[in-house]
């Protein structure tokens, strides 16, 4: 029978925890992505696409998990990220009514025609205003985005002037389309997106506020029949893209440093281009399913401004009752951004 010397044992030992530690060492960094919508839609894809590239850059030492459903349903997402049940996500900012107030700047009436544009140009308003920040505690942002321009949809009239808007029932997604809603007079529910095709084809809601990619994704070009545009949107909606904070603090500095690389604009932009490249799709989509277009005459637009520019005041003073200083030359500064970017 063999015989093993102390030395021969030690030296053995040593070696395999040599090998244990470099596989620690080495060992990759798993982030949990949760998405609330489907794997198809642009947020998700995005998401997916930003998750590749992390793994590229860190030649493999980091990669996402990205789970084949949300942790929870969208209103619970931005708690779920705070609390660790997933490590990555997005949500939009007013699925939690009154949390977030600074945000809302974003989702004004009129602001833009695209998505890449008001997405980049909120990110660098972002950057450079830490009451923005401030009220995002509990996450890391790794972006702020926006949607495409908002139009009215429903299901029984075209809508050419205000009054048309009034004894129809509206899904909206709350936050300051929840405000411009209600100011136009509009019967309005707060229900996250996924819900609008049940709401809809019951005849529980007679319409819903979305911008033009969203008729694809929620499968209502069945229900819709009429649609109406105003130039630079009825509104917008703001997202925030985060991560969980003990996560990212977590990350060793070469895979931390390529988190960084990813977030901010480049993040804002690959939203936005992804979202832009969707609404042209459904635009597309709407006028082969027969969706009437009513595109918001001067006199309209007019009407709407006119009702609309006491939000602007009312958020404005929010806003700095937050934190957020000299919040009207904060929101002409985004708007001059995005006419730069357009």
């Amino acid at each position: 029978m063999p015989t093993f010397r102390p030395s021969t044992l030690l030296r053995g030992l040593l070696a395999l925890a040599a090998l244990s530690a470099g596989g620690g060492a080495s060992a990759q960094v798993v982030l949990t992505a949760s998405s609330w919508l489907g794997p198809t839609h642009t947020l998700s894809e995005t998401q997916k696409e930003w998750c590749a590239q992390l793994e590229a850059k860190t030649s493999g030492k980091a990669k996402c998990n990205i789970l084949p459903r949300g942790v929870t349903a969208a209103p619970g997402t931005l708690d779920a990220v705070r609390n660790g049940l997933a490590d990555l996500s997005f949500t939009v900012h007013g699925y939690t009514p009154g949390r977030f107030v600074t945000t809302q700047m974003a989702e004004l009436p009129f602001l833009g025609d695209a998505s890449e544009a008001t997405s980049v140009a909120f990110q660098r308003i972002y950057a450079k205003n830490p009451a923005m920040a401030e009220e995002h505690k509990g996450v890391k942002v790794l972006a702020v985005f926006t949607h495409g321009p908002g139009i009215v949809f429903n299901t029984k009239r075209p809508i050419t002037k205000i009054d048309d808007l009034s004894g129809l029932k509206f899904r909206v997604g709350g936050g300051m389309v929840n405000e411009i809603s209600k100011t136009l007079g509009m019967n309005v529910t707060l229900k996250p997106a996924p819900e609008s095709y049940e709401l809809l084809s019951t005849g529980v809601m007679d319409g819903t506020l979305f911008p033009a990619e969203s008729v694809e994704s929620f499968k209502i070009d069945k229900v819709i029949k009429h649609a109406t545009s105003f130039p630079g949107g009825l509104y917008n909606t703001s997202f925030v893209f985060m991560m969980n904070p003990a996560k990212y603090d977590s990350l060793p500095p070469d895979v931390k440093k390529v988190v960084d690389e990813l977030s901010g604009e480049p993040a804002a932009r690959a939203f936005g281009q992804g979202w832009d490249k969707v609404d042209r799709r459904g635009m597309a989509f709407m006028q082969a399913a027969g969706v009437q277009f009513t595109k918001a005459d001067p006199a309209f637009v007019k009407a709407v401004a006119a009702k609309l520019s006491p939000l602007e005041d009312a958020w404005a003073k929010a806003a700095e009752a937050k934190g957020l200083k000299n919040a009207k030359k904060v929101l002409a500064d985004y708007r001059a951004e995005i006419k730069k970017l357009q």
